[in-house]
């Protein structure tokens, strides 16, 4: 079932927001060569408590962090490790959920860690525009089908890159996963029509290569995570949003200005 939001709801999810992008604001200062993911995983879990919030994806379906923390090649649902050291050169995704007083926010955003290569800011750079790209469609009146066009025709036809299929954008609130499934690839005037007070999640995954994915399984451990086939790098952006009469409206901005429309 897919829920409209209230004004009062959105407002909610905006604090909630609000916290989650503190977070990544905060990650900016310590993301360095040198310090351990599980370092991210210590910033991340004290700033959400710190602010009277709760990191969701502590326990859902059997997950034990506040964040998943992905680097280089590895796409998604990697764990924060004591023993991963970020190097110069690396880029890290990281992806957390917050819940403030019963409401939802998730986003990721992707990393430099020291100097990176120029086909690795390429790579992010080509992310984050699919992302607001994606974004841009979320409209009235459209479906979803356009949202995943406007990324698939920029990351594949225009960038020759892999738009990864299997990990998709959801519905979310008042709990972290809901309908509508919001893929990053389809046909333009198919799928869901967008009504205002829908809230979603947009997340492109983006890697260098190829769009498949392989799984692979934390040593020592049972969880499963997603790795780009050929190994190449990946990126991720995230944003929730609202669909409102006056346009996607951001709930996890990080910088007014740049984001000042969606606002």
């Amino acid at each position: 079932m897919i829920t409209l939001k209230s004004k009062r709801e959105i407002d909610m999810m905006r604090k909630s927001g609000a916290v989650l992008a503190g977070v990544h604001l905060g990650l900016r200062n310590i993301i360095k060569p040198g310090i351990s993911s599980w370092d991210i995983e210590k910033f991340a879990n004290a700033y959400i408590e710190e602010h009277h919030a709760k990191a969701e994806e502590k326990g859902f379906e059997g997950y034990k962090y506040a964040t998943c923390v992905s680097v280089n090649d590895e796409v998604a649902h990697a764990i924060p490790r004591k023993n991963l050291l970020l190097k110069n050169g690396d880029i890290v995704a990281v992806d957390m959920v917050v819940n403030l007083d019963g409401f939802m926010s998730d986003s990721c955003w992707t990393y430099a860690v020291g100097t990176i290569s120029k086909e690795k800011q390429h790579l992010m750079d080509v992310t984050k525009k699919a992302l607001y790209l994606g974004i841009d469609q979320a409209v009235v009146g459209n479906r979803i089908g356009d949202i995943g066009y406007a990324i698939q025709h920029y990351v594949e036809d225009e960038n020759h890159m892999g738009d990864v299929r299997e990990l998709i954008g959801h519905g979310i609130g008042p709990t972290m996963h809901e309908e509508p499934n919001v893929p990053h690839y389809g046909e333009p005037g198919k799928g869901l029509r967008l009504r205002a007070g829908m809230t979603i999640t947009i997340e492109p995954m983006v890697n260098l290569g190829t769009w498949e994915i392989a799984s692979k399984t934390v040593p020592g451990d049972t969880w499963e995570y997603y790795v780009s086939a050929d190994g190449t790098p990946s990126a991720q952006y995230e944003h929730t949003l609202v669909i409102t009469n006056d346009g996607p409206k951001l709930l996890t901005s990080q910088d007014p200005d740049l984001d000042a429309k969606y606002l």
